[in-house]
């Protein structure tokens, strides 16, 4: 049954937030995008949301933390938006954060190749996909050839926009890898290194030989749309849990919801296993129309002491869901050696540095290393990890030869990401058979990767359905 709505004055008034916390209409498990942006959407359509956190802050998968030495806020990971990420900015709009990051005016990207080679690529203000092929036409880091070849894309890249828009065309079969589709459309080694593999792997956290291609094509069908700044690169300025999460709680709480951290929830099941009766938290009860699970693939099954029949393949799926990690090596110098906000280091296992300069100040020489589906190098030591990426930095900027490290850090998320590659389980929808159950996360069937765009949308969705 729909909860019944009243949306929320333009100007909020005070409410009585202890009407939320015992009697809410929906309560969300998950405080990371998907779960917030389900709160929010919920809030302003007049519901009290109870939100409930398990970690001590906000974020999920997308959070900051205190550095123990600098006190500087370390983001657990570099995250990036792109122009078009509709749904994610519209978000950050409603709760008032849409000034917490910065959005470029189009595609331009400073690569520097393994020979220490530093070219941009910069696409112009023309329609799209044409700003993309006159950019890399002008690129000269390619030869003639390796920019003739992304002429192969044009037929590809136009299925996809018609696959997005509903056709029954696909532009990539389901069991072929990116590497090979794009092989397959004639892309040469080298346009591969130095534009998709990076793409591929910025959107996918998986080497383009695992990643299957048609998650791909949807990007870059979105990325590639009629808007050019919809491939643009948005960068946040603020640490991430600064730049939306605490927004999303204040705007929740100031219409009278209700956010807990340290709230590790249980689902309880009435006699028959076949509908929620309560969620638990330590000795707390709460009863509600719908509850939403925002909580990775991973954590599904730790919800519920006893798991719903209804939810039995949903659960098994999920379990059988492979991920792929990242791995991120911060590096504080004495001085600064980046004069831009990132560049791209293709063909390495770091494959894109940042200066944390936009976030933490100007007085900042702080980098942040990435490496996307990092599996190869998840096992490595800290030292290890370390050592690769201030060699790697050295082969690439020569300033940072002149600048001593002074302190340096790795992040790991093994489970970073769900995996996509050719034969994992099908990803589930919103709906579940267990009444009132629903499904949030990056991981739903969004038609999009593991993306924050994707976690956007998915807690959109489960927030419709509950309004429907």
């Amino acid at each position: 049954m729909a909860v019944e709505l009243t949306p929320v004055e333009p100007t909020p008034v005070a409410h009585d937030v202890s009407r939320a916390s015992t009697h809410p209409d929906v309560i969300v498990i998950g405080a990371g995008f998907a779960g917030l942006s389900a709160a929010v959407r919920l809030t302003k359509r007049g519901a009290r949301v109870l939100v409930l956190e398990a970690r001590s802050r906000l974020g999920g998968r997308a959070t900051a933390f205190p550095d123990r030495d600098t006190g500087e806020l370390v983001d657990n990971g570099q995250h990036i938006l792109m122009g078009c990420y509709t749904e994610t900015f519209g978000f950050l709009r409603d709760i008032g954060a849409e000034n917490n990051v910065r959005l470029e005016p189009q595609l331009a990207v400073t690569m520097i190749d393994r020979a220490g080679r530093k070219t941009r690529l910069a696409c112009p203000t023309l329609p799209a996909p044409l700003h993309l092929v006159a950019g890399v036409l002008e690129w000269d880091a390619l030869s003639w050839r390796d920019r003739w070849s992304m002429l192969g894309m044009a037929t590809p890249l136009k299925n996809a926009r018609r696959e997005l828009e509903g056709s029954p065309l696909k532009a990539a079969s389901m069991d072929e890898t990116v590497e090979n589709w794009l092989i397959r459309n004639g892309q040469t080694p080298r346009l591969r290194e130095l534009l998709w593999d990076p793409l591929a792997l910025a959107a996918l956290n998986q080497m383009p030989n695992q990643a299957a291609a048609p998650l791909f094509a949807r990007v870059l069908a979105e990325m590639f749309s009629d808007d050019p700044r919809a491939a643009a690169i948005a960068l946040p300025t603020k640490p991430l849990h600064l730049m939306y999460a605490e927004p999303a709680r204040e705007f929740i709480e100031r219409h009278g919801g209700t956010v807990r951290t340290g709230a590790t929830a249980k689902i309880g099941l009435n006699a028959g296993r076949d509908a929620v009766a309560g969620v638990k938290v330590g000795g707390e009860t709460w009863t509600a129309g719908h509850v939403i699970s925002s909580v990775p693939w991973f954590a599904l099954a730790e919800l519920f002491d006893e798991e719903p029949p209804a939810l039995h393949g949903v659960i098994d799926r999920a379990r059988r869901t492979g991920s792929s990690p990242i791995v991120t090596v911060n590096l504080w110098f004495d001085r600064r050696v980046l004069d831009e906000p990132f560049v791209g280091l293709p063909g390495r296992a770091m494959q894109w540095a940042f200066d944390k300069r936009l976030v933490v100040g100007e007085t900042a020489s702080h980098l942040s290393l990435v490496s996307s589906g990092a599996a190869e190098i998840l096992a490595e030591t800290n030292e290890a990890l370390i050592r690769r990426a201030h060699e790697e930095l050295l082969d690439a900027l020569p300033p940072v030869r002149d600048a001593k490290l002074v302190r340096a850090t790795v992040v790991r998320e093994p489970r970073a990401t769900f995996s996509i590659t050719p034969g994992q389980p099908a990803r589930p929808p919103t709906r579940t058979e267990l009444p009132g159950f629903l499904l949030a996360g990056d991981w739903i069937d969004t038609g999009l990767p593991a993306t924050i765009e994707s976690a956007v949308r998915s807690g959109h969705r489960a927030a419709e359905c509950c309004i429907e």
